[in-house]
């Protein structure tokens, strides 16, 4: 069992990690981590008790309409918050969206109110300033035609295109197409899922039935290293191929941040995305969600 921890705690423990990332831990750094996960004794005998007192949701993303193009945001609100509970609802956080005018948002509250525990560390994020960009991605090969999926897996199809490809993909094209085209990854709004925990499903509005749009994706990782999608800010801001499908926003984060790859410290799962679906026909439906 995950032993809950303060949000204080969490955060003294990510200093720790990273000030001591090149050298020893020293005698202090060492107790407080010995605090915050002291040993733990094998069979677990210590009683749960449960928290009677209400828990604070955390702030995920807040994006204004003016920086995200692909925020559709209903009648009447240009910004969007996202908030979680800090413990899972039963595999991930539970999200609340909230569409507000920014201009009627006269108090801001200078230390928002946290819970007194979360349940996994990956669950709290770290303060990051976006730097949103649009890109081109396609669907992934599981939500095309069988004849386009045949298309994609035969490598003298991508010869015949005149596609410059590095030879190892000769015997794997399809995954090319999944690492390279399909899906990028990463925060972003809008754009096409990236399937993998689970195959592509309906995203049905429990309300009306309508098939709803994806709105958010939050990820653990902005990048693969063995992938050529990188931010604009990682020095690796690379052109992919144009086509018709709308480009999703990619919401880019500080290249300073001590780890690129996972600079929110969010982490679904063991490495995966929670995804966000928003019904099109009524925004203050209830939306869905989705661990892939």
């Amino acid at each position: 069992m995950n032993p809950a921890l303060s949000p204080a705690d969490v955060r003294l423990e990510r200093r720790i990690r990273a000030a001591s990332r090149d050298r020893s831990l020293t005698t202090q750094e060492r107790e407080a981590l010995e605090r915050i996960r002291p040993p733990r004794e094998f069979p677990l005998t210590a009683e749960v008790r449960p928290y009677n007192g209400s828990i604070a949701m955390l702030p995920v993303a807040q994006l204004y309409a003016r920086d995200v193009p692909d925020l559709h945001a209903p009648e009447g609100a240009d910004l969007l918050q996202v908030l979680w509970c800090p413990f899972d609802h039963p595999i991930m956080p539970r999200t609340v969206l909230f569409w507000r005018s920014a201009a009627t948002v006269s108090h801001i509250l200078a230390t928002p109110p946290e819970p007194p525990a979360v349940q996994f560390d990956g669950y709290l994020p770290e303060p990051c300033l976006l730097n949103p960009e649009q890109v081109t991605e396609y669907p992934d090969h599981l939500e095309v035609s069988k004849v386009l999926q045949e298309q994609l897996a035969t490598w003298s199809m991508w010869q015949a295109a005149g596609t410059d490809l590095d030879n190892g993909y000769a015997s794997f094209p399809q995954e090319f197409y999944d690492s390279e085209l399909a899906g990028a990854p990463g925060w972003k709004v809008g754009g096409w899922p990236r399937w993998g925990a689970t195959d592509p499903a309906p995203r049905l509005c429990p309300a009306c039935g309508s098939d709803m749009d994806a709105l958010l994706t939050i990820a653990t990782f902005e990048y693969s290293s063995g992938s050529s999608w990188r931010p604009d800010e990682a020095g690796e801001d690379r052109e992919l191929i144009s086509g018709h499908i709308p480009a999703p926003t990619r919401i880019g984060f500080p290249a300073t941040n001590p780890a690129p790859r996972q600079p929110t410290a969010v982490q679904i799962g063991s490495g995966y995305d929670q995804q966000l679906y928003l019904c099109p026909t009524d925004p203050q439906h209830p939306h869905f969600e989705l661990m892939h």
